[in-house]
């Protein structure tokens, strides 16, 4: 008798899982054969799936809510689709590729088929995955290019740091005092000295 998992990988960046819930949920008539992950795709160590992986036996069914859900990558994909059909004899079903589904077409046009569409859906979720990779890149650097600030905000300047940085250009006190009455260290005074001086030039460009 078939046992029926289903899985659900969210990385820790997504909001929830409830999308693949609510999916899986009608087609596994077990919850608790259902097995989540909450972590992103940087290696296969999933403590579920592997969990889920040494319970099923052959001709069980596996349900996945979408291919990329199984990898990180093209390779990776494939490697997981053949060990879960290949190895452990297991049928598997993607929900959002009804032609994925390893139940029909057991003949050799079937498989070969089938291998065909999961090889061209691997390479299309890692393609898309690159691509926003690389719109985010580009986002970030048009960003920067507009002067948006990525980060923590600066802390405020103390009320004292402008006298105190006056005295220290005019040679009235040294570095070390007037830190001090900024209250942080050295480095930082300079570092924010440094900041000031790039600032009041672009402010007075003439002076």
């Amino acid at each position: 008798m078939e046992t029926v998992y289903g899985y659900i990988r969210v990385s820790t960046k997504e909001q929830n899982e409830d999308r693949q819930w609510i999916a899986l949920r009608e087609v596994v008539p077990v919850e608790k054969n259902i097995y989540v992950d909450k972590q992103s795709g940087k290696d296969f160590k999933r403590p579920s799936y592997q969990k889920m992986l040494r319970k099923m036996k052959k001709d069980d069914l596996l349900y996945v809510k979408s291919i990329d859900r199984l990898g990180r990558n093209y390779e990776e994909i494939l490697e997981q689709w053949r060990i879960l059909t290949k190895e452990k004899g297991v049928d598997i079903v993607v929900l959002d590729m009804p032609l994925l589904d390893t139940r029909r077409g057991k003949d050799l046009m079937g498989t070969f088929l089938s291998d065909i569409v999961l090889q061209i859906l691997s390479f299309v979720a890692e393609n898309e995955r690159t691509n926003i990779r690389q719109r985010q890149a580009e986002g970030i650097s048009a960003a920067k290019a507009r002067g948006v600030q990525f980060g923590r905000p600066a802390s405020p300047l103390p009320d004292v740091f402008e006298w105190a940085y006056k005295q220290w250009k005019a040679d009235n006190i040294t570095g070390v005092a007037a830190a001090r009455l900024c209250r942080m260290p050295l480095s930082t005074f300079r570092y924010k000295a440094n900041v000031y001086e790039r600032t009041l030039k672009k402010e007075h460009p003439a002076d």
